[in-house]
């Protein structure tokens, strides 16, 4: 018998197990020469299929040296101009014409291929996709139980990630170095494993790196020039966790089943967090929703009903313009990474799809400002209502994200009004950060939290205050010449003195300055001039706390720091405040019911002096 094996066959390595296994003891195998220069071209690109068709080429020679076959390379090797047509399918006209010319049988695993193989009239062994047990492969015996990642490169003893996501640990497998040639004979067998089975593909195939999905198990094979030296990473899912078995399982539900249905998974690398979002989407599924997936690698664990897509010719955005006509209830995007990976995120969301994303961050205003960056500012709180953080495999805290037109917290009293984004504790309802615009900058400021009484009395004790007390120095020292004191009111927030002369350099030209040093350090900053530290120092203003009762429900609470109107019939409204019939400012009554003045403010003095002149204090909504 003769057969002519195209290219997918010799890469698959099952024309070499065929014959061991005595089918086609005694054939002629004929390699036309179109198929070596295939696989050349793909060896030479660092494609780990090359490396595996060439070395099938090589068991084959060696049965063929036994006796067991016999071998011929026949045909011209194909020319440039055929070579850039290969994708249109010249190669393989090549190879077809090579089986027509010696009428020998055509052995292909391409569909395609055999299909205009018959079409031609030639002989045709189409070999499916393999369907039954497969033999372990080799890189199986390195993992067990309890056995969640493999490491394997050369000239290096193997080792593993064992334990749970709350307790991991790196093991060394065995004293002996890996060589080279184990991990091509390993590499070799996972292509060909990745080629012939159904649950198999590849995942990614470029220059010296091939990234492989086989079932649960996903493998990177990288090689020179990508990497210093061969080596194989696999890593697998060692836990299929049900969404009822995570802690806030019950408010997460409330969230995807009801309205707010732009939910971001955060968290550090290896914390949990796709697996969560596996989670989500099985439940979900379970809850009669059409889910899919966009994910590249593909790598959530799902059941078939789900749908898995990865990029469309490189694109996750093209992936959103098919997947719209889809009309799935629930997309589930696993690894925002890209510029376009977050655009696109949101885009599908405002298109009224629920969405799921899950992106790397050590804290959750990392994984905000990533959005902020690339969204606009105003349709941030569109996208996303809820954010969950997850760390060593639960779910730590959930996050509300809300808008609403206020003084941000954390700058000083005198501050206008301006779109802020609120992130909530959603247990405790504690504002955690707040977003705004100051001057063109987006600011992400830490709310200010109360200060226990020890540190009150002694702040120069904080070690944590001295640092930002000195970098607010440094930062500053870079627009100022003369004398800069910084002093820290709370964790977040600072008054700072310096000379007269050098407030409109440290400042900046609309702010620009003193809003880069705030976005960076993340501390509130109120510039004051020196000459009032001075006045102070002279004449210390007398200490004032009491509690002034106004008329319609309206009180003012005053401590040694802060001024604070109390106004609980005024939630979330925004009021004029008036001195008797002199309007003196507006402000926004937070939920709480109450709007929070720096008591040494010129605002907060001003309207004490009013009172002790007998003024009436009013609020008047606006």
């Amino acid at each position: 018998m003769k057969l002519v094996p195209d290219t997918s066959v010799v890469i698959d390595g099952r024309i070499t197990s065929m014959i061991k296994s005595g089918e086609y003891k005694g054939a002629t195998i004929i390699i036309a020469e179109a198929v070596i220069a295939e696989l050349e071209s793909q060896a030479n690109q660092g494609r780990e299929i090359g490396f595996s068709g060439l070395n099938e080429l090589q068991q084959l020679c060696k049965m063929a040296n036994e006796g067991i076959i016999e071998l011929k390379f026949v045909g011209n090797r194909p020319t440039l101009d055929q070579v850039k047509l290969a994708s249109g399918g010249e190669i393989d006209a090549l190879i077809r014409n090579v089986a027509s010319d010696y009428e020998a049988n055509f052995i292909t695993s391409d569909i395609v291929q055999a299909e205009v193989a018959k079409a031609k009239g030639l002989e045709v062994l189409y070999l499916r996709p393999q369907i039954g047990d497969f033999s372990p492969l080799s890189i199986d015996q390195y993992f067990d139980e309890k056995t969640t990642a493999v490491y394997l490169k050369e000239r290096v003893p193997p080792v593993a990630k064992k334990g749970t996501l709350k307790e991991m640990r790196l093991v060394t497998l065995r004293e002996v170095p890996l060589t080279e040639h184990e991990l091509r004979t390993m590499a070799q067998e996972i292509v060909e494993r990745a080629k012939r089975d159904p649950d198999g593909f590849i995942e990614i195939e470029k220059r010296g790196i091939t990234v492989v999905q086989i079932g649960s198990l996903r493998i990177s094979i990288a090689r020179r020039p990508f990497s210093d030296g061969m080596e194989i990473s696999a890593v697998r899912p060692i836990v299929d966790i049900s969404l009822n078995e995570y802690s806030k399982a019950e408010l997460i539900k409330k969230r995807i089943l009801g309205d707010q249905r732009g939910l971001l998974v955060a968290g550090p690398p290896g914390a949990g967090k796709t697996t969560l979002a596996q989670s989500i989407a099985t439940f979900l599924a379970e809850h009669g929703f059409v889910i899919k997936t966009m994910e590249a690698p593909r790598d959530l664990q799902v059941p078939d009903n789900i749908t898995q897509y990865t990029s469309l010719d490189g694109s996750m955005g093209n992936t959103a313009e098919v997947l719209l006509l889809f009309r799935p209830d629930y997309v589930i995007f696993d690894e925002l990474r890209k510029n376009e990976d977050f655009k696109t995120f949101g885009d599908m969301r405002l298109a009224g799809l629920g969405m799921v994303g899950v992106v790397h961050a050590t804290r959750v205003q990392d994984a905000l400002q990533r959005f902020l960056e690339r969204v606009d500012f105003g349709t941030l709180p569109q996208i996303i209502n809820t954010i969950i953080f997850v760390t060593e495999g639960e779910i730590s805290r959930v996050y509300d994200v809300g808008f609403s037109i206020k003084r941000p917290e954390g700058m000083p009293a005198e501050t206008t009004q301006k779109p802020v984004i609120t992130i909530t504790e959603h247990e405790t309802g504690a504002t955690e950060f707040e977003i705004f615009k100051y001057e063109g900058e987006i600011i992400v400021l830490p709310a200010a939290r109360e200060i226990p009484a020890a540190a009150k009395a002694e702040p120069e004790e904080k070690i944590s205050w001295k640092l930002a007390e000195r970098e607010i120095q440094r930062e500053l020292g870079r627009f100022t010449d003369g004398y800069v004191e910084v002093r820290m009111q709370t964790d977040n927030k600072a008054v700072v003195y310096i000379d007269d002369r050098d407030i409109p350099a440290a400042i900046g030209k609309g702010g620009k300055n003193v809003a880069s040093i705030v976005n960076k350090l993340s501390i509130g900053i109120d510039i004051r001039p020196r000459s009032e530290l001075e006045r102070q120092k002279v004449e210390p203003a007398p200490s004032r706390e009491e509690d002034i009762q106004l008329e319609g429900g309206v009180r003012i609470r005053i401590d040694n720091r802060q001024l604070v109107i109390v106004a609980p019939d005024q939630r979330g409204k925004i009021v004029d405040v008036f001195g008797g019939k002199e309007y003196l400012f507006t402000a926004t009554v937070d939920d709480h019911g109450e709007i929070h003045l720096a008591k040494n403010s010129s605002i907060s003095q001003e309207m004490l002096r009013r009172y002790d002149e007998g003024e009436i204090i009013k609020l008047r909504p606006v």
